[in-house]
């Protein structure tokens, strides 16, 4: 727009600055309503994927080729005769992106106490290296860690019940051994772990990673998985190909998996919530736009005459146009400054420090994931951009219809009172 049409549209807005305020107010708000909409599911996003990959599993992991899904007792990284677990470990810590590493064994077994018997799933872990990896052992919700080589274990709280066991009770655990033969050991309960997932809970017993691999006539080499945390979750998939390439993954028969592919209905939720940035955008700056024009109808109704005098003064009825849409554009910036005069304070309390609600819902658990209610906002700097700009153009199409009209204004009719 020109500069004396840009001028006069921001003259305009002082003839009455109620309905000036009104009008960039529902323009704020609708920004408002967008920007925090798509920035909580963001947050939600955010938080289920971090929830999921934090908690027990890793951002990503690797396996033997043949391990999923069956997930046999047999394939371990690098075939029967193992690999340089160590090796594996430096090469994947060396990427800038991942925090750290750690090896796991799976079993499975039953554990007992007195008369109770579980069936459950033995995990063997590093433990220094798992507490920096996950979230599931740290803290416990009782006790201490295993000691390696001390036959020690820690147990969730849903098994401990069902055994009616405590810290420092002693568990038998028989377990199926790669040799063919019936693994069997005393273990210690060292520590309780709760994660709020059940099943997780009722039917794990976590130990030294060595430890397992003795109960199972493994040797040191033969690991079944190596957990990975990265900096980013949703970088995991360019981390997981980068991560493949540095480990020669198809020579050596690995499979380098990130989140996304472990667990593909997460990744399929996160797709649909992204998708519905759009439906925000458009479905609040639709109804935004109703009040919009038919205040700018009315104001353009009452000034018919004014409209009139310009073009029998020879103004063209683009200028005429031009007039009217410059005064949306300048309520457009007011609306802007003052949705984001209220936006941004939430968003920066919201991002770093959201209210918790779980005293309202409890924790849910979502495809599996444990979710802790909050008003969490995320970062989302596109959608931020796109709201300015949708708030902008709103503001122009609702004005459009209102200036095509004063545009039309028959000046003879109208300066004569017909």
């Amino acid at each position: 727009m020109t500069g004396p049409l840009w001028r006069i549209g921001w003259r305009n807005l002082g003839r009455n600055p109620k309905r000036t305020i009104l009008t960039a107010l529902g323009l704020g708000v609708g920004y408002f309503a967008v920007v925090f909409m798509v920035g909580w599911a963001e947050g939600v996003s955010t938080e289920l994927v971090e929830n999921a990959t934090s908690l027990v599993s890793g951002q990503i992991e690797i396996h033997d080729a043949d391990y999923r899904p069956e997930r046999s007792l047999y394939e371990t990284i690098g075939g029967r005769e193992g690999a340089d677990v160590g090796e594996i470990l430096r090469t994947l810590e060396a990427d800038p992106s991942v925090v750290t590493a750690a090896p796991r064994v799976y079993a499975s077994g039953l554990v007992s106490s007195g008369e109770a018997t579980s069936a459950g799933v033995l995990l063997g872990v590093d433990p220094e290296r798992e507490v920096a990896l996950t979230r599931f052992l740290d803290p416990l919700a009782a006790g201490r860690l295993p000691a390696t080589g001390r036959y020690e274990a820690v147990v969730g709280d849903e098994m401990a019940r069902q055994l009616e066991v405590s810290v420092g009770d002693e568990l038998v655990v028989v377990a199926s051994a790669a040799d063919g033969s019936m693994g069997n050991d005393l273990y210690t309960v060292t520590g309780i772990f709760r994660t709020g997932l059940l099943e997780f809970d009722a039917g794990t017993m976590v130990m030294p990673v060595a430890d397992l691999q003795t109960l199972v006539a493994f040797d040191s080499r033969r690991v079944h998985e190596i957990a990975v945390s990265t900096e980013d979750p949703s970088e995991a998939d360019l981390t997981a190909a980068r991560l493949a390439a540095a480990l020669g993954a198809p020579e050596r028969a690995m499979s380098v998996a990130p989140w996304t592919e472990l667990n593909p209905v997460l990744a399929q939720y996160v797709a649909l919530a992204d998708a519905t940035y759009w439906i925000f955008i458009v479905l609040i700056y639709s109804v935004a736009s109703f009040g919009i024009a038919n205040t700018t109808l009315m104001a353009t109704f009452e000034r018919r005459r004014e409209f009139a005098v310009m073009l029998a003064l020879g103004a063209s009825p683009r200028s005429v146009v031009g007039t009217v849409l410059s005064e949306a554009v300048a309520t457009g910036a007011i609306g802007l400054g003052l949705g984001a005069a209220v936006t941004v304070p939430l968003l920066v309390w919201f991002s770093t420090a959201p209210p918790d609600l779980g005293w309202l819902y409890g924790s849910l658990t979502v495809e599996g994931v444990l979710l802790t209610p909050s008003l969490r906002v995320g970062t989302n700097v596109p959608a931020w951009t796109w709201a300015t700009i949708g708030l902008i153009v709103t503001a122009l199409v609702s004005a459009l219809y209102p200036a095509l009209r004063a545009a039309r204004v028959p000046p003879a009719d109208t300066l004569s009172g017909l």
